[in-house]
């Protein structure tokens, strides 16, 4: 069982995966940090903490439950000569999904301070946590696939997305209260749960987006907008100082 210990190739797989099971759960953690952020203020470390965790397990028990995994990439149905499989639906699933509650969250956000006021004294926890935990299927299913393709031993995937989850979780509220503060980056981050649902529907389609366009579309997005919040805090920080010199 404890084999791999002793293997280079295996030290290897787990550096490997868990960097990527970072990666792969960014996104996780902004959509969690939104949802969190319509609950009350004392209730939304205990909400990251147990929507991440929620991450974990399901993660987890899709490892466990390899050979089932492996059954959804047989065809279920065809639609005008287009295979359907198990994976495919729950691709599709989550895509909507995404862009329905992306938009949803949009919105909202929108509206207008009374509108979203009026809006999270609607939320409870619960409903919070069901909805994290049916992004985490569609998340985990990736997760998953890409444990699979990158390690041999089931122990060396369960080790990487435990110390993944980890990481996530401590850097969980710093991320989330950035998001909070910044409306701009919620937005972006919101726009880029759009595109990832867009690109889980084509991948249930069978249409394959390269990832690399997904990567650089969010990487210079991001670029940009950091320009923007750069440019914006000089702009501050001179009127700041008109108002010394005034005095």
């Amino acid at each position: 069982m404890l084999e791999w210990i002793s293997n280079p190739e295996a030290w290897i797989a787990l550096i490997t995966l868990t960097s990527l099971e970072i990666v792969l759960g960014i996104d996780n953690i902004i959509f969690i940090s939104i949802l969190v952020g319509r609950l009350p203020e004392s209730q939304r470390n205990k909400g990251r903490i147990l929507g991440l965790s929620l991450a974990m397990i399901t993660r987890i028990l899709l490892l466990l439950s390899l050979t089932w995994i492996m059954k959804l990439t047989s065809p279920l149905f065809t639609i005008y000569s287009l295979e359907i499989s198990g994976r495919d639906l729950i691709l599709l699933i989550g895509g909507l999904f995404l862009l329905a509650k992306s938009t949803h969250e949009i919105h909202h956000s929108l509206e207008g301070p009374e509108e979203t006021k009026q809006v999270k004294s609607k939320v409870s926890f619960s409903s919070v946590l069901i909805q994290i935990a049916l992004l985490d299927i569609v998340f985990s299913l990736d997760s998953v696939i890409t444990a699979v393709g990158l390690a041999k031993d089931v122990e060396v995937m369960i080790i990487a997305i435990i110390i993944a989850v980890i990481v996530m979780m401590l850097s969980a509220k710093a991320l989330g209260e950035f998001v909070d503060s910044h409306p701009t980056i919620k937005m972006l981050a919101l726009s880029f749960l759009i595109l990832v649902g867009v690109s889980l529907i084509g991948e249930g389609f069978d249409m394959h987006i390269p990832k690399g366009y997904i990567y650089f579309a969010m990487a210079f997005s991001i670029g940009v907008e950091l320009l923007n919040l750069k440019m914006r805090k000089k702009g501050a920080d001179k009127i700041k100082l008109k108002k010394v010199l005034v005095e």
